[in-house]
């Protein structure tokens, strides 16, 4: 293989090619080291590298897995990672290497893959993009100016610029669909309780947030997830049970879909026109393909639904910074934290269990409506962001009024936050792009469980309309 061609093979296309014996692991790896490095100067997307490591398991022995001798990039939320720290960009969070590896990482190097090291988030992957004050902006490899999305910012930016085929992603509000739309990528978010955090959890934020990856190809988001899904005894609760293979699942088309897709926010305000174009388009393809399309969306209450969510989100956030304070004996200041961090934290420290517990009862409200709008269509169609990809100093992170900070965050990203209240998988595809070369991502909502119809719609789209030939080489 020809070192030069290395960005047009997707994870599955280099395993294929290790596999064969064409190119050696660590040909891949010191590729994709280099590939970094090139583009850090520009994207700033890698905050912590363990090259050296890499490069020894790529020269070892290594599992027969699908995605054996792949590099790969984890996220510096969770996915805690032997001799590796997990910051969450915040710099009251110290540099502390973990001294294993979570079960969601341990699946990762089974599956074959070498993780090279950790990418940029915003502090604690509150915000949907990715430009915390410990770390600097991560920037959007289709247009330097504007943001990655959040928080799995630096991850979609890697991989949107051919550094790997792949990368470690997790979403709590759709922070794995909000920089797959910004920089042109699929990013899967599963069902609730598909994945296990074993040892150290028992789940996310309650069940609102779930990991996975961002990917240029529909097939290495489906090998990926057959890789890492499936619980293990002490956990919570888990999911439906999952196919046999997802990957091999979706080689088999979707049976004739019912879809429904939405061209306004739920509370019926616009969208920007390169959002609707794409939710239009989108939904023309669908029903070129032979599946019945009409336009319709949930009811849902916002005014119940924000509160609930903030409840969680704030609380959540004042439990685990209080945490770490214990740990490390020191006493949270503001001038640690940025402003909206700091505003979230007070909040949450005024959360009672009684708000909690209410907020619960909305999220699973939701859960019930939403489950009754599946019983009709099996798919919807929304736009992932209400507008294209921002340029970087949008948002004033630095207000600790949420109203004035988190505000215009909400109206950014109308939609995502509701599959991690209900439960439900969603997909952004890189379907569209506008006038000035943007992406402009489209989200598909399915049935609680049912990943398959998604991936398999997914696929389906993609051999239609194909993408993944499309990523950002970054030149110094």
């Amino acid at each position: 293989m020809s070192i030069s061609g290395y960005a047009d093979y997707d994870g599955l296309g280099l395993a294929a090619l290790v596999a064969k014996k064409k190119v050696k692991p660590i040909e891949l790896v010191d590729e994709a080291i280099a590939r970094a490095e090139r583009s850090q100067p520009k994207l700033n997307a890698v905050v912590f590298r363990d090259y050296d490591r890499a490069r020894d398991a790529a020269r070892g022995k290594l599992p027969k897995g699908p995605l054996s001798g792949v590099p790969f990039f984890l996220k510096d939320i969770f996915a805690l990672a032997d001799g590796m720290p997990t910051r969450q960009a915040c710099r009251f969070m110290p540099p502390i290497p973990s001294d294993h590896d979570c079960v969601l990482v341990a699946r990762y190097r089974e599956a074959g893959l070498l993780p090279l090291g950790k990418t940029n988030v915003p502090e604690f992957g509150l915000v949907a993009t990715t430009e915390s004050k410990l770390y600097g902006p991560a920037h959007n490899p289709w247009n330097l100016d504007h943001s990655t999305g959040g928080s799995s910012g630096g991850s979609a930016a890697l991989v949107a610029a051919g550094v790997v085929p792949l990368a470690h992603a997790n979403d709590g509000g759709g922070s794995i669909r909000i920089p797959a739309s910004c920089c042109g990528l699929v990013g899967l978010k599963p069902t609730r309780g598909r994945m296990s955090y074993s040892p150290d959890l028992g789940d996310m934020m309650d069940g609102l947030a779930i990991d996975h990856v961002v990917s240029r190809t529909v097939r290495d988001s489906a090998a990926a997830l057959d890789a890492t899904q499936g619980y293990l005894p002490g956990d919570p609760y888990w999911a439906p049970p999952a196919p046999d293979s997802y990957l091999e699942a979706i080689k088999r088309k979707p049976k004739r879909l019912r879809i429904a897709f939405a061209t306004k926010k739920l509370d019926g305000r616009v969208l920007h026109p390169d959002c609707v174009a794409a939710v239009k388009a989108a939904a023309r393809l669908c029903e070129s393909l032979g599946h019945e399309v009409e336009e319709a969306s949930p009811v849902l209450d916002q005014s119940m639904l924000i509160p609930a969510f903030m409840a969680y989100w704030s609380g959540h956030l004042a439990a685990g910074i209080d945490l770490i304070a214990s740990l490390t004996g020191q006493t949270p200041t503001r001038d640690q934290f940025e402003g909206l961090t700091w505003g979230l934290y007070r909040a949450g420290k005024h959360v009672t269990a009684t708000q909690y517990l209410h907020g619960k009862m909305a999220l699973q409200h939701a859960s019930r409506t939403a489950a009754a709008f599946h019983e009709t269509y099996d798919i919807w169609i929304s736009a992932t962001l209400s507008e294209p990809p921002v340029k970087l100093g949008h948002f004033d992170l630095e207000e600790t009024d949420l109203e004035k900070s988190f505000g215009p965050m909400i109206d950014y990203v109308p939609f995502t936050a509701m599959q991690n209240a209900t439960g439900q998988p969603a997909i952004n595809l890189p379907l569209h792009w506008n006038k000035a070369g943007l992406p402009i991502g489209t989200q598909f909502v399915g049935r609680f469980g049912d990943e398959l119809t998604l991936l398999k719609l997914a696929a389906e789209l993609e051999k239609a309309q194909p993408w993944a030939h499309r990523y950002k080489k970054i030149e110094l």
